[in-house]
């Protein structure tokens, strides 16, 4: 996808004082998770390979960690479903708290929670958080595999603003309230009908209580290179995301040659499919034995 960083840039900050910013990036905001639907829609999953039968666990000494990555409007409560499951199958799990401030201060977070993981580490991002991922780049030593749960999957010079405008914003994310410290909210009704539309209502109610809100500024935050570029990829397409099209998602998916698999679910399939994201992270952690992941670390 052709973006021109130094436009967005212009378009974001030129000219635009602190209030007027604020006033306007609400519907920015709204397009965040939108990218639209013009240029994806000829664009098709790559599901992945279906080896249900061949999904044996590895043993308790080569399992690699698991580090999962939450994204705006979400904490690490998001992935309790996940993290139970991955624990009852001998998986040491780890879903720490994102500042959701600037790229800069989420990644710092994540390595300091990968320095301290002992061994080959799979990372696993949600929306927002498949942009902290991606942001590893080619310093991520003990990552052998990354996977994208409806999540960003930006390449090297795009940055969130270069992708707006290209599509009305999403139920999901049409009505965003910016507060004076420049954070955008979700509003209850929104959250619970659409960004959380296949969760129970009484915990939609309390994924809105508990959302942490991202910062105004990842508009304008540019990709460097893309951790994908040299780790393998794993893809979960919620075609029912009313947040981020489905078609932006395939479209990711599709470009960082992910194995890529389809689920009928709302934006947070960590939440509504507990088993179908844990299927998927397996299926990743399964490919890092001692072997496979050596000669991951020598490419």
């Amino acid at each position: 996808m052709a973006t021109n960083t130094d436009d967005v840039r212009a378009a974001i900050t030129a000219d635009l004082s602190r209030r007027r910013m604020l006033k306007g990036s609400g519907a920015a905001l709204a397009a965040l998770g939108l990218l639209g639907n013009a240029g994806f829609g000829n664009l098709h999953t790559a599901q992945a390979d279906k080896k249900e039968n061949n999904m044996s666990e590895t043993s308790a000494t080569t399992k690699p960690n698991i580090v999962l990555v939450h994204g705006a409007w979400a904490d690490g409560s998001c992935w309790s479903a996940v993290i139970e499951r991955l624990q009852e199958t001998g998986y040491t799990v780890t879903a720490p708290q994102f500042p959701l401030t600037s790229l800069a201060a989420n990644l710092a977070r994540l390595r300091e929670v990968l320095a301290v993981q002992s061994g080959p580490t799979i990372v696993v991002g949600h929306s927002y958080g498949g942009q902290i991922i991606t942001a590893l780049g080619t310093d991520a030593p003990n990552v052998a595999g990354l996977v994208y749960i409806a999540a960003f999957g930006l390449d090297a010079g795009e940055s969130i603003g270069a992708l707006l405008g290209q599509g009305p914003p999403s139920p999901a994310l049409a009505h965003l309230r910016i507060d004076a410290q420049g954070f955008a909210w979700i509003p209850q009704s929104d959250f619970v009908t659409y960004f959380a539309a296949d969760v129970d209502r009484d915990q939609a109610n309390v994924m809105y209580a508990v959302q942490q809100p991202l910062s105004v500024s990842a508009l304008g935050e540019t990709m460097g290179t893309p951790a994908w570029r040299t780790l393998p990829s794993w893809y979960l397409v919620a075609t029912n995301d009313q947040a981020l099209p489905p078609d932006a998602e395939r479209f990711f998916a599709q470009r960082m040659g992910a194995t890529t698999v389809a689920v009928a679910s709302s934006h947070v399939a960590m939440v509504s499919h507990p088993n179908k994201v844990v299927k998927l992270i397996q299926a990743a952690a399964q490919t890092v034995d001692a072997g496979h992941y050596s000669g991951l670390q020598n490419n």
